[in-house]
């Protein structure tokens, strides 16, 4: 079973890659993974804290989601170690078994990740604990801020630095974290 999930989730990011390649989305990917950079949502509480009431609440909430996600972010990225697709594809090219084409492998080579695992998408769970944050305090912004946490998973996936599977635990591991920390009571 696991392994039948394994290569489901290989074919689709074989399509989603190919899919983003041919219609040129690499400025616009990176431009957006950009914004599920941590010092961005810095700057974002910052502002909401200075210019509204509920400011401090969504600063308080997104800490103690990130306090939640991080160390669980860091223990299950450096436990499951799954390969990036990108460095993945790469290797099984070398070896004839890669199913991307030559164009394609070389967009691969156009991004090179931080650290050398996927799963779960870092980006992502960030991107999801500031949206379901948001959305929890702001609720008028949950369909926004949730498209755009959707958004920087699914560009992460048009980078070649992240399989769909990675991205889901990503945005689980994200909403999670927050969900977690209201269950215990957030005042």
């Amino acid at each position: 079973m696991f392994t039948k999930l394994v290569k489901l989730d290989r074919r689709l990011f074989h399509y989603l890659f190919a899919l983003s390649e041919a219609r040129e989305l690499g400025v616009l990917a990176r431009q957006l993974s950009r914004t599920g950079d941590g010092p961005l949502y810095l700057i974002l509480v910052f502002i909401l804290m200075i210019s509204h009431a509920k400011g401090e609440m969504l600063f308080y909430l997104a800490l103690a989601g990130f306090v939640v996600e991080l160390p669980l972010y860091l223990i299950l990225k450096n436990a499951i170690k799954r390969t990036r697709p990108c460095h993945l594809e790469l290797l099984s090219f070398d070896s004839g078994h890669s199913a991307l084409t030559d164009k394609h492998l070389m967009a691969l080579k156009r991004f090179e990740p931080s650290d050398k695992f996927s799963l779960p998408s870092g980006h992502t769970a960030g991107a999801f604990v500031m949206a379901t944050s948001v959305a929890f305090i702001y609720p008028q912004w949950g369909y926004l801020v949730y498209l755009w946490a959707l958004l920087v998973g699914g560009f992460r996936i048009a980078l070649g630095v992240h399989y769909p599977l990675d991205i889901l635990a990503g945005a689980a591991l994200g909403s999670g974290s927050v969900f977690a920390i209201l269950s215990i009571g957030f005042d």
